[in-house]
């Protein structure tokens, strides 16, 4: 019997670029920076006062107003993108097949704001004073529990925490499910939401974020650039309704892309620094690329990783050469980190869509900011303005702390 065929047919995002797949795209395709000042807490005395925030998000526009006020920030912006991803592909909710529908989340940390704001109320004002529900409000798995009560969906569920990976792991597992029969319907993707005291004060200790870029906040992702200096924090949401093919085409979906292959690797090196030749990486590529059954000169569009930190781009550059060999310099790359920052758990799934909607309208999204040339990063990173090119392949690369890398195809 042949593999099952894995479609995407419906696509949802809220990010810094806007509250609409639309409008990301659209920013994407513009070369528009969704990096501000920050406004959801007091930053001023943060050497890094700048993220990707989602602009004029009203939780109340997705969800009733008790489910809003118990939800953390992340599980809210999942929600709304989950919503936006199956009205896309026209699928009725409650689903018509609840137990072969199926979810899968990406997130880093969950619910961190919920959790920071307990310890705060236990510290200041005692135990008894928490809500109840803080606690199981806040773990990472909420969002995957909340798309699957929302929708109805209630087949396969399952959340993955590979930090910066965890939304390409998601749409890469969430496949895997559809291609062995235990679902034909699957809403994979990621949500992240932790631009906040907390988190940018640690990201500051570490030297992560850039520190010179406060007053031309949109200067500061130059993913590939000369003058990078860290990565910019972010968040939001992004989700794919994945498909089995023939059950698509059953009901008449509109497809944007298949999922040919996926993979994932360890660097098993170090918590935070990428192993410097970038061996894990090139094996995530590599790996996905056979899964897909296809050729390293069949890619059209890399989807980098691309935080705009020192060593991560140097590093990815490195095993795009390992992986292509000199094609590496005719297949076209970039970051749309430029533009939208760095939504940790979100990322992946955010990228997700960007290649899906490159091979839809064949255009491929710059790198904003690129203006000073890296000798370490020589390749062709689409610098500053989109690009016209027929995209029959694209992939997406995603890195998390502790070495652990997928890739999607």
């Amino acid at each position: 019997m042949s593999q099952r065929r894995v479609v995407i047919t419906g696509v949802g995002a809220v990010n810094p670029l806007g509250l609409t797949v639309q409008e990301y795209w659209d920013g994407l395709i513009h070369g528009r920076s969704g990096i501000r000042k920050i406004t959801l807490f007091d930053a001023s005395q943060m050497p890094c006062q700048i993220a990707g925030e989602v602009p004029d998000f009203d939780p109340n526009n997705y969800m009733d107003r008790k489910t809003a006020r118990r939800m953390p920030r992340s599980s809210q912006l999942a929600l709304a993108a989950a919503r936006q991803a199956i009205e896309d592909a026209g699928l009725a909710y409650p689903m018509t097949e609840p137990e072969r529908a199926g979810v899968l989340v990406g997130t880093a940390v969950g619910g961190l704001d919920t959790l920071n704001a307990a310890g705060e109320i236990l510290r200041t004002k005692g135990y008894d004073r928490m809500p109840p529900l803080f606690l199981p409000s806040g773990i990472p798995n909420v969002p995957a529990f909340l798309i699957a009560q929302e929708f109805q969906c209630l087949g396969p569920n399952n959340t993955t925490s590979t930090a910066c990976a965890a939304g390409t792991h998601a749409v890469g597992e969430g496949s895997e499910w559809i291609r062995r029969g235990a679902a034909d319907v699957v809403i994979a993707g990621g949500a992240e939401a932790i631009v906040m005291e907390l988190v940018v004060g640690a990201f500051s200790v570490m030297r992560a974020l850039p520190v010179d870029f406060n007053d031309q906040p949109e200067l500061a992702s130059r993913p590939f650039d000369a003058k990078r200096q860290g990565f910019v924090l972010s968040e939001g949401a992004a989700m794919l309704v994945l498909e089995e093919l023939e059950h698509a085409k059953a009901r008449g979906a509109h497809i944007y892309a298949e999922v040919l292959g996926h993979a994932s690797s360890s660097d098993g090196y170090d918590l935070a620094a990428l192993q410097p030749e970038g061996l894990g990486p090139s094996r995530a590529m590599r790996w996905a690329i056979e899964n897909a059954g296809i050729q390293p000169k069949d890619v059209n569009y890399i989807n980098a990783h691309g935080t705009s930190t020192p060593l991560n781009d140097k590093t990815e550059t490195l095993a795009i050469k390992r992986v292509f060999g000199e094609a590496a310099y005719d297949v076209a790359i970039s970051s749309t980190k430029s533009m939208v920052g760095h939504a940790m758990g979100a990322s992946g799934a955010l990228e997700a869509i960007a290649c899906a909607l490159a091979i839809q309208n064949g255009i491929i999204p710059p790198t904003i900011n690129y203006e000073n040339p890296d000798p370490e990063c020589d390749l062709f990173y689409t610098p500053n303005q989109a690009m016209r090119r027929k995209v029959n392949v694209a992939i997406s690369n995603s890195f998390g702390l502790g070495g652990q890398n997928a890739c999607l195809v």
